[in-house]
């Protein structure tokens, strides 16, 4: 066996991703600093499985490197830095600045050359928003602190990118002041033909391709590759050009099916080979070597640390922010990955920086990829939620209003069957709700497909289920709602109850909800997760302690207004109306939230709600809160109702249901009935 052939080590890169990531999230420690502790032990101090001068290796963690600052650009969103752009480019400045003077004192306090120096400054100065997606499920990226930290991610890394694109050429001997002057020319007509050009073609090609989403995701990939390499072409390096491709199709891109592929394969594939390649470039002896004399390791960690919170606490005093909200800022700040990672690798291979600064950068992106996310979801909880303008709300009550128009076909509820034990209060709840808007239940049956379509196995599985499908109808039948049945055969038990459920045309989707946790789950998702990925139309994932027309009361945590919020209220209205329930709709306030701000939310609530004869829906009621415990809260007021409605939030998981921290902390305590109400991804 070769094991130097590029498909062994294709092989073995495959495996790591795979198995490695679920493991360590199992633990919970970031899935990457499992592939770095992956590539220790399968490069030149281990196994000798991998080595980085593999031509593999080389290929799959170069586009890795560029993917990495691609993503890292798509990311930022552009609407809200433009909206607070002043306030941005001066937290962004202070960030920048900050760190890059500490780095650079650390530098030459440790012997190395001024232009060693600056780029030591550079790696701290930039910051990867690491903890966006905790913001977002809390539903505060509209609060000012959090926008101007997402729009500061701009400045802070495009400028750390330019002083490694001037310390690159100080190191090869080809910098003068003129270069330096035609370099900045260069770089500006760089950048208004590739965030004006790249904008304009994509979206005219994305026009003209209409659902060619095939066509599409190249031309991303091909504008990420010709970014990178016209980079390189003027002098600056390909991480610099990616960074900037990633903003100049962010507006192309917004919320498109395209841009989860493009976010999917650099996630599953490219990036991770740079993270197992940045592990295989960890030199052991010299890595301890490091640690034995470890100071340089804590200064480094302790400068971005302390500077971060520096530069925080500078813009919050200026603008007059909470200490939530500087804290929320700096933690938001503090990760070290994408631009910090990749310019140190480079700033590495051209002998720039010693083994002892790329161990102290692998231990500080370690450090603050835990730290950062870990105060995030601490202080970003205690924010409080911006209200919105009288726009906005009146927005929102014209949707509401216009919410309950006739819908173009039958109100169809889809009720996967498998389980005999959950399959009565599944059916009970579909008929009670399809009965209400004078709709239809849908039973399905969905069954993995066999290799031989006379496989007796298969026959076993059609009987078994014809018998639970006939139960099905029989459960329903009181109800006095139309009911059919059916049966599947598909490959894929998640996406043929999702291709089912768009072929019926069907309204809701109605799921079990399993507890169960296993190694396969971890591994490969549950199949609710993957249907909530997948499903044309929103899903029901129920836990019922008792039948479905005993609930008499419903609770439904209210965080933000928003058309995510009314479409869940708009699903607890129709069930409590089916079920003759009274519907509390229960908001949590901080305790320091002034008490004239909880009441404009509930005014703005209320007016939302407003019917358009102006009388609020019979039964809805509104109540608020004040608590920092915002799980234990919700969970002292569940113990009064029959049924517990919250949202799961979409989003990406190693295995299990994909909802937000404090949903998890809430079900795990939880002792009544619970529903968690999905919706189907939003498409451009």
């Amino acid at each position: 066996m070769n094991i130097h052939s590029p498909v062994f080590i294709f092989m073995v890169l495959l495996a790591v991703i795979l198995v490695i990531p679920p493991l360590f999230e199992r633990l919970q420690l970031p899935g990457l600093v499992g592939l770095l502790l992956a590539g220790v032990l399968l490069g030149p101090n281990g196994l000798q499985f991998l080595e980085h001068d593999s031509d593999t290796i080389k290929l799959l963690s170069g586009i890795g490197k560029v993917y990495l600052m691609f993503v890292a650009g798509l990311e930022i969103d552009l609407s809200h830095f433009h909206r607070t752009r002043d306030r941005s480019l001066l937290f962004g400045t202070l960030t920048f600045m900050i760190p890059l003077a500490t780095g650079f004192t650390i530098g030459r306090w440790f012997g190395f050359d001024w232009n060693g120096s600056l780029l030591i400054g550079s790696l701290l100065a930039s910051h990867t928003l690491l903890a966006y997606p905790i913001v977002r499920q809390l539903g505060v990226v509209h609060n000012e602190a959090v926008i101007i930290t997402v729009g500061a991610t701009i400045f802070t890394d495009t400028a750390a990118l330019m002083v490694l694109a001037i310390c690159v050429s100080i190191n090869r001997g080809e910098f003068t002041v003129l270069s330096l002057f035609s370099q900045f020319i260069a770089l500006g007509l760089y950048c208004f033909l590739l965030l004006w050009g790249f904008d304009r073609i994509g979206k005219e090609l994305f026009r003209r391709s209409g659902d060619a989403q095939g066509n599409q995701f190249l031309f991303i990939l091909l504008t990420l590759l010709i970014a990178s390499i016209s980079a390189q072409i003027i002098g600056i390096e390909q991480i610099v050009g990616a960074f900037l491709a990633g903003l100049a199709v962010n507006d192309v891109l917004e919320d498109s099916p395209v841009k989860e592929k493009v976010e999917f394969i650099g996630g599953v594939l490219f990036i991770p080979c740079f993270f197992v390649d940045m592990g295989l470039l960890i030199d052991i002896p010299a890595f301890v070597k490091t640690l034995a004399s470890i100071g340089i390791t804590v200064a480094i960690v302790m400068g971005l640390i302390g500077s971060k919170f520096i530069a925080a606490w500078l813009a919050a005093r200026w603008y007059r922010y909470t200490s939530m909200e500087m804290l929320t800022m700096w933690s938001l700040s503090l990760p070290q990955v994408a631009a910090t990672l990749a310019a140190t690798l480079v700033g590495f291979q051209e002998g720039i920086l010693t083994h002892d600064i790329l161990n102290s950068v692998l231990v500080l992106m370690v450090v603050t990829s835990i730290l950062g996310p870990m105060i995030t979801a601490r202080t970003a909880s205690r924010l409080p939620i911006p209200q919105p303008e009288q726009e906005e709300i009146e927005e929102l009550a014209t949707w509401w209003n216009g919410h309950e128009d006739p819908q173009p076909h039958t109100f169809t509820v889809v009720v996967p069957i498998h389980n005999p034990q959950t399959q009565r209060p599944l059916l009970e709840l579909a008929a009670l709700l399809a009965h209400h808007e004078a709709g239809r239940v849908v039973a399905v049956a969905v069954i993995p497909c066999q290799v031989h379509m006379n496989d007796p196995h298969l026959d076993t599985k059609l009987r078994r289920s014809g018998k639970l499908l006939r139960r099905a109808a029989e459960l329903a039948a009181p109800y006095n709602v139309e009911t059919t049945t059916a049966i599947r055969i598909d490959e894929d038990i998640a996406l043929g109850i999702s291709r089912f459920s768009r072929e019926q045309e069907a309204s809701l989707i109605v799921l079990g909800w399993s507890e169960s946790s296993s190694w396969r789950t971890q591994l490969f998702g549950s199949i609710i997760d993957r249907v909530l990925w997948s499903s044309p139309c929103p899903v029901a994932i129920t836990r019922l302690l008792d039948d479905p027309e005993n609930i008499r009361s419903i609770l439904v945590p209210t965080r933000d207004l928003s058309p995510r919020t009314l479409r869940i209220i708009s699903f607890a209205q129709a069930l409590g109306s089916a079920s003759e329930a009274k519907v509390m709709l229960l908001h949590v306030a901080l305790p320091n939230t002034p008490y004239e701000q909880m009441a404009q939310f509930e005014e703005n609530l209320r007016q939302i709600l407003q019917e358009t004869k102006g009388a609020s829906p019979l039964n809805l009621h509104i109540k608020t809160v004040a608590s920092s415990d915002i799980p234990t809260a919700i969970l002292e007021e569940a113990a009064l109702y029959d049924l517990v409605l919250m949202r799961s939030i979409r989003r990406g998981t190693a295995g299990g249901l994909a909802v937000s921290d404090i949903t998890t902390q809430v079900i795990q305590r939880l002792q009544t009935s619970i529903i968690l109400f999905g919706e189907p991804p939003r498409l451009s």
